[in-house]
């Protein structure tokens, strides 16, 4: 399928049919997800992949007993930093020197506006700045998912509070900001799969100046 016909294809099953997604598109899906753009390139986030069936039962009451949780092959969790630290800022400068084989000194005006950005923020507006930067790889998963032919639900729905303490995420300096189950459609059991996609009017939303 091209992108758009994905596109058409893809919609947020509501329920899955437990079926595994093949290691390959998985990590397809993943390497879109560490190819996605960040601003500054600093990618203030992790992505937890979750697979063991235990865990995905505890999750399930904390996301509003969403039934893709449980019936999925893999949930990923896209967890942002905190805060954005001198250190995290540090081990960018390093990784980024090193993969440009050139000397980290060279960064330094690089380095001094990342730091002056982080310090000119509020630990809860640095969190707030780098979860908009997990929801552009969270779109971009959507969208790789969708080119995979493997279903993808965006989901907001669940307490981040209590999944950051079962997930131990403070402890590394995350916190949850949205989830994403993998896996297949079960279109016999979703109400959702065989309606048709609504979308706004292209008229109504896109405006030209």
């Amino acid at each position: 399928m091209n992108i758009l016909d994905s596109l058409k294809w893809r919609y947020a099953s509501k329920r899955m049919n437990g079926q595994r997604v093949p290691s390959d598109k998985v990590e397809t899906i993943l390497e879109a997800i560490r190819l996605a753009p960040s601003s500054m390139g600093l990618q203030p986030y992790s992505v937890l992949v979750i697979k063991d069936e235990e865990l995905k039962k505890q999750i399930r009451p904390i996301a509003m007993n969403q039934a893709q949780i449980e019936e999925s092959s893999h949930l990923l969790v896209f967890a942002a930093w905190d805060n954005v630290t001198p250190e995290h800022i540090e081990e960018f400068i390093q990784h980024t020197a090193s993969v440009r084989n050139m000397p980290a000194e060279a960064l330094a005006d690089f380095k001094n506006s990342l730091l002056q950005m982080a310090a000119g923020r509020t630990q809860e507006q640095n969190f707030n700045w780098a979860a908009r930067q997990a929801y552009i790889a969270f779109g971009t998963a959507l969208v790789a998912a969708a080119a995979e032919h493997v279903d993808a639900t965006p989901m907001e729905g669940f307490d981040a509070a209590v999944l950051d303490e079962l997930l131990n995420l403070k402890e590394k300096g995350l916190r949850s900001v949205t989830l994403m189950p993998l896996g297949y459609r079960d279109a016999d059991n979703d109400w959702l799969a065989k309606l048709p996609k609504v979308r706004r009017q292209k008229e109504k939303l896109f405006l030209e100046a």
